[in-house]
């Protein structure tokens, strides 16, 4: 019997969803991974590293004792592949209740340097592969009118600083497209979530400028998120506190704003 065959088949007493999370090796998407599996789900995990992902999949396969976590090898800025790796995807889980986008890289080019060959790698990866795989998924929800997309933006996106631009663009392009999205899928009975991290402890934080206050773990990001999946939230930072420190920022004025250093 093949593993594909000793997937458990979703039934009114066993009712498993089945998810698919871009970007899953390491950091939030793991941390993700691990608690929909222990959940209840049957998750597709993507990532550029073979490796890595073999090595989650087996982790949560045995924590499961079932087959819950299934390694497709994929680099999002790939856009050709989407549309026949999708199809393979929904067709070995058997149907698509979640997609999750969490790939993203971040290139910050330092406060007195330009870098285009960076912006546009983070445009492509973080933008352009997001849109690859949201939109197939969101129309495809749309016509089922059920299902759930959680995108990975960044308190980055919230206004234009200094620092990173590039970076800062990507995450304001994708927050402004899971919103149309939100507004596109709300009435066909799709949830469409927005997750806003500020700093957590994963590699990416390795390139952040400056100091890095309330930092969080990885499995705190993921039990926001799968909370606010349970309530069909819109939008949710993470750590909380976030939100408060990103309204204040949104309010200053940009006289003041663009003399800030970071």
């Amino acid at each position: 019997m093949s593993d594909l065959q000793k997937i458990a088949t979703a039934t009114p007493l066993n009712p498993r969803k089945c998810g698919i999370i871009v970007g899953a090796s390491d950091g939030i998407g793991a941390a993700l991974a691990r608690k929909l599996a222990k959940e209840g789900y049957t998750l597709a995990l993507l990532a550029r590293r073979k490796d890595k992902l073999t090595e989650l999949c087996t982790e949560i396969n045995q924590s499961t004792g079932s087959l819950s976590a299934l390694a497709y090898v994929h680099d999002v800025a790939n856009y050709d592949e989407v549309p026949d790796l999708l199809r393979k995807i929904t067709a070995d889980l058997g149907g698509l209740d979640l997609l999750v986008f969490m790939a993203g890289v971040n290139y910050p080019p330092g406060l007195n340097n330009y870098n285009f060959d960076g912006d546009r790698q983070m445009i492509e990866v973080n933008v352009i592969g997001a849109m690859a795989w949201l939109s197939p998924v969101a129309e495809m929800f749309q016509n089922a009118k059920a299902g759930q997309i959680v995108g990975i933006s960044s308190v980055a996106g919230d206004r234009g600083r200094i620092g990173n631009p590039g970076y800062n663009t990507s995450k304001a392009a994708l927050t402004t497209y899971l919103e149309a999205l939100r507004n596109r899928l709300t009435r066909h009975g799709v949830n469409v979530l927005t997750v806003k991290p500020g700093f957590v402890k994963t590699d990416m934080l390795k390139a952040a400028q400056g100091g890095t206050p309330f930092a969080i773990e990885p499995e705190k990001a993921a039990n926001d998120i799968y909370k606010a999946m349970q309530k069909r939230r819109q939008v949710i930072y993470t750590a909380f506190i976030w939100r408060y420190i990103m309204l204040i920022i949104q309010h200053v004025p940009s006289v003041i704003f663009r003399r800030m250093s970071f």
